[in-house]
């Protein structure tokens, strides 16, 4: 697929921002050798790649908002350790089998060991926003760090939502049971929380922070469910994750709600029946029957509906949170993030 405008200008900066953190993030990581295996453990998923999304986007918010990217570096740094945490925590809750092209942490050391891994990137991320005292001052830092805690907390009680789905075997959600939790588990971490420490950054506290909260969970969401589509029709060499593996974890996606709703009454027990399996028992064969009746019922275009719907307001929402920041890279870096969203492959 030919890059559109939007997303050649949003790749541009992924990379520029990306590689500036990544190079930050390592001189964290340099020299903690008493327990060196760890270390190089910690450093596993954050050198696998990935696109950055969320430090770059913290870059680009304070850049647009008149600060240095070096302002703002250490906290996406923190963002991207933290990041890499939930990672690996994700994937033993979800018993992932493969990250970033790779396999899983804890199917190549087991699952203490990946715990604390996790653990261990978690407690690394607060070294970064206490630095920030050193360059922005304790009482901007301090405002960095509560909103970082509030970050947290969302994601947790997002991740909370979606795993006892799973575990409780509930069917009887609808969209708007999915769009709140994506808006915790997702949005508040991938979006709402770069952009809005970068702004708080940008202009030393002088700004109401509320005003980003509709454009990063519109932007968040579209991403979210532009991913789970991905997940059932990704390109394997370029998606990075096992295809069909949210079908296999039992993850409720908009798709499979949908299909949930859409579904006669015999399609609907037998998807219960599947869905309430372990996944150690279910067959490549359910997974197939799943896929199969999402196509039949029209799931995944409702999906990219819902997506672009979301896409759409999400840039009408920027048109009024960014309407009084002037043109930079930066600025359309961030206006372009709604067609970029739905472009990716």
């Amino acid at each position: 697929m030919t890059a559109t405008p939007a997303s050649a200008l949003v790749q541009k900066l992924l990379d520029e921002y990306g590689t500036a953190t990544r190079e930050r993030l390592r001189e964290y990581l340099r020299g903690r050798r008493p327990h060196h295996e760890l270390y190089e453990l910690v450093a596993d998923y954050p050198e696998r790649g990935g696109r950055s999304l969320r430090a770059s986007l913290c870059l680009a918010s304070a850049r647009a908002f008149g600060a240095s990217a070096a302002d703002a570096l250490n906290s996406a740094v923190a963002l991207e350790l933290m990041h890499n945490a939930f990672l690996v925590h994700d994937d033993v809750e979800d018993e992932s089998e493969e990250r970033r092209g790779r396999p899983t942490l804890h199917l190549r050391h087991g699952i203490p060991i990946a715990v604390n891994v996790g653990d261990a990137l978690a407690v690394l991320s607060l070294r970064p926003l206490l630095d920030n005292v050193a360059g922005l001052g304790s009482q901007l830092a301090l405002r960095v760090l509560e909103e970082a805690e509030r970050m947290a907390r969302e994601s947790v009680e997002g991740q909370a939502l979606e795993l006892w789905w799973r575990q409780r075997n509930v069917v009887a959600l609808e969209e708007t049971h999915y769009l709140e939790m994506v808006l915790k588990k997702t949005c508040w971490y991938t979006t709402i929380y770069p952009i809005r420490i970068g702004a708080l950054i940008g202009t030393r506290d002088g700004v109401d922070l509320d005003r980003f909260l509709r454009f990063g969970f519109f932007v968040g969401a579209a991403f979210q469910i532009q991913d789970d589509l991905l997940n059932l029709v990704g390109d394997p060499q370029r998606y990075g994750k096992e295809l069909n593996g949210d079908l296999w974890e039992g993850k409720r996606t908009l798709m499979l709600i949908h299909l949930f709703g859409a579904a006669n009454a015999v399609d609907r027990a037998r998807l219960a029946r599947v869905l309430g399996m372990p996944r150690a028992e279910r067959t490549s064969e359910h997974i197939q029957w799943v896929r199969e009746r999402m196509d039949a019922y029209g799931s995944l275009e409702h999906a990219r509906q819902v997506a672009h719907g979301l896409a759409g307001a999400a840039l009408h929402e920027f048109s009024l949170a960014f309407a009084e920041v002037p043109d930079s890279p930066d600025r359309r870096f961030l206006e372009a993030l709604p067609a970029w969203v739905i472009e990716r492959a």
